[in-house]
């Protein structure tokens, strides 16, 4: 039996180490707020906005919220963005994923200044990631990092498998199991003998997004499996990447969906922003 790793467990004790800091922060004169950009009115994207408004709540973190209309342009997104990076008490800026399609979203990612980019998904966070300088990290992998070590589960000298390619997920995944010294593959849905290749891992971490795509063929008995994927089954349930019920009997620590990585996206974006924050000179 596997252990399960509670991710809205570790999630809460984040939050919980980050409201202590944000307060500390406050004493000093350090505050800030996280900008929040939501275009259109996509049912799921309101429901993160929402979850990522609470949770500067809880921590102690101001949040500006702009909703604007499906039909916004791209040229008045712009503006904002500009806006907020000129404001210095802002110093994180979100603009909710995906946008409308008339929209570039790459345009939209590299207008947002580095130092607010507590997404981490600017070319130059990426580029700082890539070569293990200062900057923000994506969240999911970073809150997949936390998951990991917080269970105890030692990544240095293990197989990790990073099943998908994203610039999201898949590939800052793997550049931060390396800089944790795991040895790392990266396996997507062209990948010859993927089975093969999956059953070699000590850690598996899964982001292909294919509903229950992988089974008790691809698990080596013992691996750790981390599922990022979440999805709505045919009976409308959530399910991740990975068919739980036949992995679990096999694995050593696996992740559940829901409750194992999405809350850690947030925690993880949370620190980011109390980052932004202790960087404030003075």
């Amino acid at each position: 039996m596997a252990a399960i790793i509670d991710g809205k467990k570790i999630a809460q004790e984040i939050k919980d180490e980050l409201k202590e800091k944000a307060a500390c922060l406050k004493e000093k004169g350090k505050t800030g707020a996280l900008a929040v950009i939501q275009v259109g009115d996509d049912p799921a994207s309101s429901v993160y906005v929402r979850n990522k408004k609470n949770a500067c709540a809880y921590i102690g973190i101001e949040s500006l919220s702009y909703e604007l209309s499906g039909d916004t342009t791209q040229q008045e997104l712009l503006a904002l963005i500009q806006q907020l990076n000129e404001d210095e008490r802002v110093r994180g800026i979100l603009v909710q994923l995906p946008v409308p399609g008339h929209i570039d979203e790459n345009a939209i990612i590299k207008a947002i200044r580095p130092e607010k980019d507590v997404d981490g998904f600017h070319p130059e966070s990426v580029g700082a990631m890539t070569i293990g300088q200062k900057g923000f990290l994506p969240c999911t992998p970073a809150g997949i990092i936390q998951l990991l070590k917080r269970s105890g589960v030692e990544i240095e000298g293990k197989h990790c498998v990073v099943v998908g390619r994203s610039n999201i997920v898949g590939k800052p995944m793997a550049l931060l199991l390396l800089r944790e010294n795991g040895t790392v593959t990266v396996a997507h849905s062209r990948t010859r003998n993927l089975k093969e290749l999956c059953r070699q891992a000590d850690i598996l971490v899964v982001a292909i997004g294919k509903p229950r795509f992988i089974d008790a063929e691809y698990i080596k008995e013992g691996a750790v499996v981390i599922d990022v994927g979440i999805h709505r089954d045919a009976h409308n349930k959530l399910c991740g990447d990975v068919k739980f019920e036949e992995v679990e009997p096999l694995a050593s620590a696996i992740t559940p969906v829901p409750g194992g990585v999405g809350p850690m996206t947030i925690a993880m974006l949370m620190n980011n922003c109390v980052e932004s924050i202790a960087e404030i000179e003075g």
